[in-house]
């Protein structure tokens, strides 16, 4: 090899690192995002809601960034093989980030309504799947540093954890606004709030299956693990 290629060599090395570091920081800011959506949530406040709502244009600003490193990359390096399947995995995981900020944002402009018109309670079921959905993406992030495709599947299989515990809270909201009328307007907001976080953990999913095709070369198979039971949910009101 010339020192000439060897050069080029190093530089692409670079440019691999580089993406991967700012995809991984993009994971962090937007998990930053949701633990305030969820603290905005959780002691109704206002100026912290806006806070994760003004910060979602960094989240933009990163995917944008990487979507113009990824692109000049292809354009100038022509990767192959295991080079092709991290950079465009790497576009496609920023792209769920960007959606799981949005996602965020949207939580706390639910909580702008709720500053309104408080819930009564429900909040701690609310917190569960935010915790759950968040130690998916840290998990699933550090399995993408690792190259750990075991970690990868089983942060896959857990998707199925965040839809039982989405089924849980539908139930218990429907049944607090049956019980009083006065609590139809924060309990819808709180099941907007809470579909939002199951989409979240969709988006996570989604990062897994890119990462298992960067390690393995070969898509995830299966069917995904779903438990979402909502569209067929009846409760029936109190007697």
């Amino acid at each position: 090899m010339s020192t000439g290629e060897r050069h080029t060599v190093q530089a692409f090395d670079a440019e691999l690192k580089e993406i991967t570091s700012e995809v991984v920081t993009m994971s962090e800011l937007v998990l930053k995002q949701l633990s305030m959506a969820m603290e905005s949530v959780a002691s109704l406040s206002e100026d912290e809601a806006l806070q994760v709502i003004e910060q979602d244009q960094q989240v933009d600003n990163l995917e944008w960034e990487i979507e113009n490193q990824v692109t000049r990359i292809l354009a100038l390096r022509e990767p192959k093989a295991d080079d092709l399947r991290r950079v465009i995995a790497v576009m496609k995981m920023s792209n769920d980030l960007e959606r799981m900020g949005d996602l965020a944002a949207n939580i706390s402009k639910r909580t702008l309504a709720l500053v309104q018109n408080p819930p009564g309670s429900g909040i701690s079921a609310l917190k569960l799947m935010v915790n759950q959905v968040q130690s998916m993406s840290r998990d699933v992030m550090q399995a993408f540093i690792d190259a750990d495709d075991e970690a990868t599947i089983q942060v896959w299989n857990r998707d199925r954890e965040v839809d039982e515990l989405f089924n849980s809270v539908f139930r218990e909201y429907l049944t607090y606004m049956m019980e009083n009328p006065r609590n139809i307007s924060p309990y819808t907001h709180l099941l907007f709030i809470a579909k939002n976080v199951e989409r979240i953990g969709d988006h996570v999913t989604n990062i897994a299956e890119n990462v298992h095709f960067v390690i393995k070369g070969t898509p995830l198979q299966g069917k995904r693990p779903k438990a979402d039971l909502t569209c067929s949910t009846v409760v029936s009101p109190p007697a």
